[in-house]
């Protein structure tokens, strides 16, 4: 009888995140789920706010209650805004630092025991095209990804001599309800600079998610752009 394995997935509500629960379950995973909100396709979801370190912690081991030891975990939750340098606050600035970054990091502080345990898990950071390439009012979405990136990389050496395999995939942008209607990355004069001439789709980030998780047994400390060909 083959094991059920078990991830969490922030930011699992909507978007890319929603994607990728249905793409693991539909690799036999039972996936729990962390977002501000709790309505999710999630076999557990637990309302939560990701920047909250202490209710992390208390989301995890919920999920690991209900579902079992963590094998994967995948981190999609955030927010997007564009503003000029001089007009980012310093609480926009915070707050895009405490979700991303401090996403991440919450969310792997908690996960990550059960992989060290037993030898063997993924991790999977959503990025973005942004950290790789930057983007003019992009400056604080951009340093918040950039630093996912940073500490996948690290997180990655850290782990890998015990079994856990940490990437990042770091998507252009993507057709969710994150991008408005009139953003300017749905414009047609910027969709004709792509090579592929589009946006991306939540279920092609995901099924990369999904080869990171299940299949890349090769691959750790990888960044792996999803972006329609913006950053060759």
């Amino acid at each position: 009888m083959t094991e059920t394995r078990v991830a969490v997935v922030t930011g699992g509500a909507s978007g890319i995140g929603a994607a990728v629960v249905a793409a693991l379950q539909d690799r036999g995973f039972r996936v729990g789920t962390l977002d501000l909100s709790g309505e999710t396709q999630a076999d557990h979801a637990v309302a939560v706010d990701v920047s909250d370190g202490v209710a992390v912690a208390g989301a995890v081991a919920e999920i690991r209650r209900r579902l079992g030891p963590v094998d994967a975990l995948v981190t999609s939750a955030g927010h997007y805004e564009m503003a000029p340098v001089s007009q980012i606050s310093t609480q926009s600035w915070q707050r895009m630092l405490r979700v991303h970054l401090g996403g991440l990091f919450h969310a792997a502080r908690a996960c990550l025991p059960d992989m060290l345990e037993r030898g063997s898990g993924a991790v999977v950071a959503v990025a973005s095209e942004l950290a790789v390439g930057g983007g003019e009012d992009d400056a604080h979405y951009a340093a918040a990804k950039g630093a996912i990136i940073g500490m996948v990389r690290s997180l990655a050496a850290e782990v890998a001599d015990r079994g856990v395999r940490v990437n990042a995939v770091a998507p252009g942008p993507t057709d969710t309800p994150l991008l408005a209607d009139d953003s300017p990355w749905r414009a047609a004069d910027y969709l004709a600079t792509l090579p592929l001439g589009r946006l991306v789709s939540p279920a092609e980030v995901a099924r990369c998610v999904q080869y990171l998780v299940c299949d890349a047994t090769f691959s750790t400390g990888d960044v792996v752009n999803v972006n329609s060909g913006a950053v060759i």
